[in-house]
């Protein structure tokens, strides 16, 4: 399409529960965009959406999807082990891709995403939907303005108390093979985006412990503590499990550093500089994956960058990578090394 003009035609490949957010975002500027068509092998979930979404073609092939004039853009919300093959087939297609986490599950994959992205001249933005939390952008600004000075230390957190019982709850995402890990790949995904975007730097180091408390019908983990080096020095600090709640006053993300610190719980920021009063600010508690859903939109609309595309996706990808080699062999993970 002529970037902006029209409106944005969208191709849902995947039906499950996550997609009720990604809809909610496309409803909410349904004077922008149009979901035409929705894809999924459950046949009975794609007309969901489509009902939801105030109708829209059914198809149960994203290969067919892909080939419709009508389609500008693809939304894939699939199980993880099959995001690099719908990303790579979108983008042959010319395509623009927006992908849930995690990108892809292994470095080979991930190299074959770049290849077909850069080679069709195509947009891919990672969602990483808690990007677009109002406390973290304000954060964000803060650090650029070198309100803080140099960077010591970040923590990010994402825990909180699964109820699941059985693999049957969980279906793919109690199987490594499908899921690419366990909790860590999951819900982990989204602290190790977190402390990536608010280091604003290049991690280069990674040591992580794993375990498995009470998710025992898992193949892979249920918590993950992870350390990870960044080049400018700064080290930070993920924690994240679907094994219990939190402890009370547990931050969403928090940061030292030379001229002070700061945290969040993800709507208030508290932050206090070197010998001077302590400052809070207040912020609207937002729908974040509607929020995400609209710079999409604009991305394609306006041919702008996204705040993450499948660059920052495979920095995010390596740190987790590295953190299971960590794990599985008690060492220190250089990430050049994957």
């Amino acid at each position: 399409m002529a970037q902006g003009s029209g409106t944005v035609g969208i191709g849902l490949i995947g039906a499950g529960g996550i997609t009720r957010g990604h809809v909610r975002g496309y409803n909410a500027i349904g004077d922008q965009v149009k979901v035409v068509a929705i894809a999924d092998v459950v046949e009975e979930n794609a007309r969901t959406r489509a009902e939801e979404v105030g109708g829209a073609d059914v198809l149960t092939n994203y290969g067919e999807l892909v080939k419709r004039d009508d389609v500008d853009a693809v939304d894939i919300c699939l199980p993880h082990h099959l995001h690099a093959d719908a990303i790579i087939t979108a983008a042959n297609a010319g395509k623009y891709v927006l992908c849930e986490k995690p990108l892809c599950l292994t470095v080979a994959e991930a190299d074959a995403v770049r290849q077909a992205v850069e080679h069709n001249g195509v947009t891919l933005m990672c969602a990483h939907n808690q990007l677009f939390m109002p406390a973290v952008a304000r954060t964000r600004e803060l650090l650029d303005a070198g309100t803080f000075g140099e960077i010591y230390e970040l923590r990010t957190t994402d825990s909180f108390l699964s109820r699941a019982t059985g693999s049957g709850g969980m279906t793919w995402r109690s199987r490594v093979a499908t899921a690419g890990g366990g909790e860590l790949i999951d819900t982990g995904y989204h602290p190790t985006y977190l402390l990536l975007h608010l280091a604003g730097s290049s991690p280069t180091q990674v040591a992580a412990m794993v375990s498995k408390h009470r998710l025992t019908f898992m193949e892979g983990e249920d918590s993950a503590q992870v350390l990870v080096r960044f080049d400018n020095g700064a080290v930070g600090t993920i924690v994240t499990g679907w094994a219990y709640t939190p402890a009370p006053g547990t931050e969403r993300f928090s940061i030292v550093a030379e001229k002070g610190s700061l945290s969040s719980d993800g709507t208030t920021i508290d932050y206090q500089l070197n010998d001077e009063d302590p400052v809070r600010i207040d912020l609207p508690d937002v729908d974040n994956m509607a929020a995400e859903i609209a710079d999409f939109v604009a991305c394609v609309r306006d041919g702008k960058r996204p705040v993450n595309t499948e660059d920052e996706g495979i920095q995010v990808l390596k740190v987790i990578l590295g953190a299971y080699q960590s794990a599985r062999t008690g060492t220190i993970v250089d990430l050049a090394s994957l």
